[in-house]
């Protein structure tokens, strides 16, 4: 069969199985090359297509470069909403803003990032050879048919702070869907300077249509959903309390000496310009500047944002040392989440491991890491963040002070998705 030919029946099939859920669920769910191939050719049969099965492994041959046919980037479409994708990507375009979606299935997002889900996801036969692009306008309308699934709570950090460890204790629970730093919720928060300026409430809709379409209910267990966001997301914090109004938040935080030690072994994204520019921080480019002093005013930022939106209400300040036990302790009765035994030697379990490679055990750092601090840390931390640090430690002693209460959102119940 030619490559036209094969195309062409591959088409006929792609569209018969974008409009039938259980095909989706059968050769989604199929991870080894060969066994996708048979069961792709036998569906194939069925619908009166023909698929040469070694075209097929051709095509499903790793192909880092992209240079296969199964890799090639996909053509904006817009079928109607489909259960079990989720977006793995936006992209900017001469058309406008699109969105990459990828198959998950009933696939839980357990890793600690969800950039890590995505790579596997985007490694299964199906995803690789059923690639999907959609407008970003189609959006609020997949969303719509996912349900107004408005998380539970939102986690917001300055990083290095032990919000990975918070996530990943919370996703411990199969109950609990936790969407941790997802790179189309930041091109959401980012998209005015993307894409350019769009009225305030298209903004807001756009981001709630986004995390709304990551909690949908995709194995049935799922009761809660809670969304961990970037470190620079404090700064986009009044976006994320307008789009989602009286949902609770809490901001990790640590003592800046040890967030900038660790900062300077491994930088994070956020603090390397060439990913982050300096102006999203509203700082200006500075080339010259020494990491230590960069990274300071970048965290310092981070950190400046918090206390006006605590103000606004909402927000339950946790400062690193408060882990593990504030997680059962004040950050699930902040999210209105039940604890219960089972919960709780699940949170204990996932508390021993790092939570940034849960194959080795946590091990303490504090005094490792004050001991590793250079002059220049903490010279730059005492000029740019030591006065935040103090701000937050004093709100976070008033919480304390009120019964470990952050501003009022008023009591609520449990809630649940399926609720």
């Amino acid at each position: 069969m030619s490559d036209t030919g094969a195309a062409d029946a591959i088409a006929k099939l792609r569209s018969a199985i974008f409009a039938d859920a259980s095909l989706q669920a059968d050769l989604g769910g199929v991870a080894q090359v060969a066994a996708f191939v048979a069961r792709l050719v036998a569906v194939a049969k069925v619908h009166n297509l023909h698929l040469d099965p070694e075209d097929l492994g051709r095509r499903l041959q790793p192909d880092p470069l992209g240079l296969s046919p199964g890799a090639a980037a996909p053509d904006l479409e817009d079928p109607a909403p489909m259960k079990g994708w989720l977006p793995v990507e936006v992209h900017q375009g001469a058309g406008g803003p699109s969105i990459e979606w990828a198959y998950f299935g009933q696939r839980p997002l357990t890793e600690p990032f969800y950039q890590d889900a995505v790579r596997s996801a985007l490694g299964t036969p199906f995803n690789r050879l059923f690639r999907l692009r959609t407008p970003l306008d189609v959006l609020p309308r997949w969303a719509a048919a996912v349900g107004d699934v408005t998380p539970n709570g939102f986690i917001f950090h300055l990083s290095r702070c032990g919000s990975t460890l918070a996530a990943q204790m919370l996703a411990a629970s199969p109950a609990t869907i936790v969407l941790s730093e997802a790179a189309p919720i930041d091109a959401l928060v980012q998209l005015d300077r993307s894409a350019g300026p769009m009225p305030p409430d298209q903004r807001r809709a756009l981001l709630r249509a986004m995390v709304c379409v990551f909690g949908q209910v995709r194995r049935g267990e799922e009761r809660r959903y809670i969304v961990k966001l970037d470190s620079w997301h404090a700064l986009a914090l009044p976006l994320f309390q307008a789009a989602f109004p009286g949902t609770p938040w809490v901001f990790l935080y640590r003592d800046p000496v040890e967030v900038m030690v660790s900062q300077m072994r491994q930088r994070g994204m956020q603090t390397v310009p060439a990913f982050v520019p300096p102006s999203v921080y509203g700082l200006a480019a500075d080339s010259g500047a020494p990491a230590e002093k960069y990274c300071a005013q970048v965290l310092g930022a981070i950190g400046k944002a918090v206390p006006a939106a605590y103000a606004r209400g909402g927000g339950l300040l946790i400062n690193y040392a408060e882990l593990p036990e504030a997680v059962w302790r004040r950050i699930l009765p902040h999210f209105h989440i039940p604890g219960s035994d089972e919960g709780g030697r699940r949170w204990a379990a996932a508390a021993r491991r790092d939570a940034k490679a849960p194959g080795l055990d946590f091990a303490p750092d504090v005094a490792d890491k004050q001991a590793a601090a250079t002059g220049a840390i903490r010279a730059a931390c005492s000029a740019y963040m030591a006065d935040i640090h103090a701000d937050l430690e004093r709100l976070r002693r008033g919480q304390e002070r009120a019964s470990d209460r952050a501003p009022p959102l008023g009591d609520a119940p449990a809630r649940s998705l399926l609720s």
